[in-house]
C-alpha cells in the first residue's frame, strides 16, 4: 500500500536528476543560456548573481545558497550586473566533453547546474505542472537542506572517489525533490492540479487512500469522512484544489498505471484490468480509450514500437 503519492508520481514519471556542469567568474561577466529542452536546475555556490528570464520583465538576484529551477524552454541569462551584454553560453562549453569554465579570475562567483531527465510520455504529468521557474532563496525556511546537499555535491565533484557518478545522480535527485518540497510549501498562489493537491493538507488523507487501494470502487463519503469534511465540502474543496472531481482523480491515476504495466509487463489486458479494479475487461478497455483516445492493445504496441526504436 502506497502512503506516499508524491513518491508514486516522481518514479512514474521516471524523474532522474544529473549535474552536469558549472562556472566561476570573476569581474564583471554576463552568459546567455539557451532555451532548455529538459527541466534545468542551478545553484549559487558563492557570490550573487542576476538571472534575467525570457519573458520575465524584472532580473532576479540570486545569491550564495539560492537554488532555481527552470521548466519552460525559455533562455535565461546570469550576469553579475543586469546592464552586461551577455555571451554564448554554447560559445564558453564547446570545447569537446567541456562542462565547467572560467571568466576572469574566477574568484568572485560559483556556479553549479544540472538538468532532469523524464520519461517521454509519462513526464508531461510533471513537466505540464511545473510553473516556469523557481527561486528559492537560500534565507527561506525551507533551504535548510540545501546546503548540506551543495557541499555534498561539490565535494563528490571535486575529489574523484569510488561511486562518484552515482553519489552525484542521487544528491540531484535529491536536491530536486527538496526544489519541490519547498516549491509546494510556498505560499504564492498555484494553479489547480495534482502538485497542488499534494501539498494541501485539507485533501491530503483522500489522496493517501486512492494512492494506497487505486483498485478499490472509493464512495465520495469514505473520502469526505478521511478529510473530516461534508460530501460538498469535500467535493468543492477537491475540485478548486485538484481542479477536477476526486472520482475522475482516481479514474486518471488508475490511467497512468495502466501505461506502465502495458508498457513493462507481461500480462493480459484482463489482468491489467482485474488488479485495478475493473469488472470487465471490456470496461476497463472503454475507460482507457475515453482518457487516452486509444485501446489498451494499440497504446502496448504504440509503446513497445518506441522502445524499440530507442
Amino acid at each position: 500500500m502506497s502512503t506516499d503519492p508524491f513518491s508514486d508520481i516522481l518514479k512514474f514519471t521516471s524523474a532522474e536528476s544529473l549535474v552536469t556542469g558549472g562556472f566561476t567568474a570573476g569581474g564583471a561577466w554576463a552568459i546567455r543560456f539557451p532555451a532548455p529542452d529538459k527541466i534545468k536546475f542551478f545553484a549559487v555556490l558563492k557570490g550573487y548573481c542576476w538571472v534575467k528570464i525570457e519573458g520575465v520583465e524584472t532580473p532576479v538576484r540570486f545569491d550564495t545558497g539560492d537554488v532555481g529551477l527552470m521548466a519552460a524552454p525559455r533562455s535565461f541569462v546570469l550576469a553579475s550586473s543586469p546592464e552586461l551584454e551577455p555571451i554564448d553560453a554554447m560559445v564558453l562549453f564547446s570545447c569537446a566533453g567541456k562542462t565547467t569554465a572560467q571568466l576572469g579570475d574566477g574568484r568572485d562567483f560559483a556556479h553549479i547546474g544540472g538538468h532532469v531527465l523524464l520519461d517521454p510520455a509519462s513526464g508531461r504529468l510533471l513537466a505540464d505542472v511545473l510553473p516556469p521557474w523557481i527561486h528559492v532563496p537560500a534565507a527561506s525556511a525551507h533551504a535548510n537542506n540545501f546546503r548540506w546537499l551543495l557541499d555534498q555535491l561539490v565535494e563528490e565533484r571535486s575529489v574523484e572517489q569510488p561511486g562518484t557518478q552515482l553519489a552525484s545522480a542521487h544528491l540531484a535527485q535529491l536536491l530536486f525533490i527538496q526544489i519541490l518540497r519547498a516549491h509546494l510549501k510556498t505560499a504564492h498562489p498555484k494553479p489547480a492540479g495534482w502538485l497542488r493537491a499534494l501539498g494541501d493538507p485539507r485533501i491530503a488523507p483522500a489522496l493517501l487512500l486512492m494512492h494506497g487501494d487505486p483498485a478499490r470502487a472509493w464512495q465520495l463519503d469514505e473520502l469526505a469522512g478521511a478529510c473530516a469534511m461534508s460530501r460538498t465540502t469535500f467535493a468543492f474543496h477537491f475540485r478548486t484544489i485538484a481542479g477536477t472531481t476526486p472520482l475522475a482523480y482516481l479514474t486518471e491515476w488508475r490511467m497512468r498505471l495502466a501505461e506502465r504495466a502495458l508498457k513493462e509487463q507481461n500480462v493480459s489486458v484482463a489482468s491489467v484490468a482485474q488488479t485495478l479494479g475493473y469488472s470487465s475487461e471490456s470496461a476497463f478497455s472503454s475507460a482507457f480509450k475515453r482518457v487516452n483516445g486509444t485501446s489498451p492493445k494499440s497504446y502496448r504496441s504504440a509503446a513497445r514500437g518506441r522502445t524499440r526504436s530507442a
